[in-house]
């Protein structure tokens, strides 16, 4: 098993980075673990500061570990098992089993609205909001949208 800082909703893992540019920790060998592992997976509270950051967002801001070594999301809510799933089947098991109850409304919000209103179609994003959560944080100290 390898902890992790966010989780996006497709299953890409950034294991490194706070807020995409802070360095917490270094790399090590997780990388050679989820490749080379006969289960990969990857665990975390589903949030941090006291509820104000949420383990689980749009897009990571910073991706130490791509969707397709990915195989398993662990959270005090639940797990996701991702093996054999499309981008989309992955962003559902994610936002229903590993986000906290707190965020699952904005993660699906998003999720449906990406899906109607993105570029394309295989991992929707709405790239003007994606990062938008990691922001707000910045700026007012939570992602919670007010």
């Amino acid at each position: 098993m390898n902890g992790l800082i966010e989780a996006d909703i497709y299953g890409n893992v950034n294991s490194t980075h706070i807020m995409g540019s802070r360095i917490q920790n270094g790399i090590g060998g997780s990388g050679d673990f989820a490749r080379n592992a006969f289960v990969s997976i990857f665990m975390t509270p589903s949030t941090a500061k006291d509820g104000r950051i949420s383990a689980i967002v749009p897009q990571a801001s910073h991706v130490d570990h791509i969707d397709q070594d990915v195989q398993v999301l662990v959270t005090e809510q639940g797990l996701a098992d991702l093996r054999g799933l499309s981008p989309k089947q992955r962003a559902q098991i994610i936002i229903k089993n590993c986000a906290h109850p707190d965020y699952r409304p904005a993660l699906a919000d998003y999720f449906e609205r990406a899906k109607a209103k993105s570029f394309g179609q295989h991992s929707p994003s709405l790239l003007a909001e994606a990062l938008s959560w990691h922001q707000r944080f910045i700026e007012i100290g939570t992602m919670r949208a007010g």
